[in-house]
């Protein structure tokens, strides 16, 4: 009998990593032609149904066509796949897009995709999906979540979502609006009715790892209560992080209550301290998130928070029902966006 190579054996580790390596390159290569396969299905179903220029044509030759190709191929032509499949034809004509984005995602990915009307919203999805490795069980929770109506992109121009899009389909940068967002859900805290900042706080940290997922991939934690010095002065900052990315500092403010004016001036003194003394050469300017139980727009709107380096977030401790979330972000949207584009008073 043989005897069993030790695990640590050298060699047995190198053929472990060779023979790993293959099968994910194997299971890429089959997915993506899994991806182009449905495309060109699609697209040719597409076809036919366009020369026909009937709705009810289509839906009638997709159930014929799944029929007979379940019974030759199997279930993977079901009447949802088939759907699905003319759909991601309609969205992407083009063979050299699909090429490329079929090498970064699986057909279960676009499935979820092509689910999506919009073509911002769906756009965001397929970049922020691409540039943290999103699994299609993630991705659908980043969508149930409500992640791009809660970014700050989402109160954006149109045009203006487009080229920050753009920039990151082309050089993986991120702004802040693609990091940033509002209201923050932490749910899993599990926190009663009545807190104080220091159980907030507390309770931040001993969920920490949740409470990095609700920020973001990028973010990670530097310290709890940063002791700074001014004027012989303490001053704490209560959570500080760091934004890989982005190639800043995020400091991070707790607050109970609606948001008032001083915290504006407090965030301003922490930035400036750690531009001072703990930014460096390779960083950008430190930025500012402001955490309270509530906005008050006008106050932000007037001291033009959402221009600058310091940003100011609603936090729910409470998960609130789809549709009432969906309704505040949803009008949280339209309110910024008409803001945008009311013209200002001419002196």
């Amino acid at each position: 009998m043989n005897p069993i190579v030790p695990t640590s054996d050298p060699l047995l580790n190198d053929l472990r990593s060779l023979i790993a390596q293959s099968r994910q390159q194997i299971a890429s290569v089959i997915n993506a032609e899994i991806t182009r396969l449905y495309w060109a299905i699609g697209k040719r179903i597409h076809e036919d149904i366009l020369n026909q220029g009937r709705a009810e044509y289509g839906k009638q030759t997709i159930r014929r066509l799944s029929e007979q190709l379940i019974t030759e191929f199997g279930r993977g032509f079901s009447v949802a796949n088939l759907t699905n499949a003319v759909e991601l034809a309609r969205l992407y004509p083009d063979a050299q897009i699909l090429q490329t984005l079929s090498e970064q995602f699986t057909w279960s990915h676009f499935v979820t995709f092509v689910t999506i009307k919009d073509e911002l919203k769906r756009d965001f999805y397929m970049q922020m999906a691409r540039l943290e490795r999103w699994s299609v069980r993630t991705l659908q929770k980043k969508i149930d979540g409500m992640l791009y109506e809660r970014t700050a992109i989402s109160r954006l121009p149109e045009e203006t979502i487009r080229q920050e899009l753009a920039q990151l389909r082309e050089d993986n940068q991120l702004s802040p609006d693609l990091v940033f967002r509002d209201p923050y859900v932490l749910d899993f805290l599990g926190l009663e009715n009545n807190y104080s900042e220091q159980e907030l706080e507390d309770a931040i940290l001993s969920e920490l790892q949740k409470f990095i997922i609700e920020l973001g991939s990028d973010f990670a934690f530097m310290a709890r209560q940063k002791r700074i010095v001014i004027d012989g002065e303490d001053h704490r900052i209560d959570l500080l992080f760091y934004h890989r990315r982005l190639r800043r500092l995020v400091a991070i403010d707790l607050k109970l209550g609606r948001f008032k004016a001083a915290y504006k001036g407090q965030m301003e003194l922490y930035l400036g301290w750690l531009k001072q003394y703990e930014m460096l050469e390779s960083e950008a300017s430190p930025i500012g998130l402001i955490l309270c139980a509530e906005k008050t727009r006008e106050h932000i709107e007037l001291m033009q928070l959402d221009k600058g380096d310091i940003r100011v977030a609603e936090y729910l401790t409470h998960q609130l029902p789809t549709t009432v979330l969906e309704q505040k972000l949803h009008l949280a949207i339209e309110q910024a966006r008409l803001r945008l584009d009311f013209p200002k008073d001419e002196e």
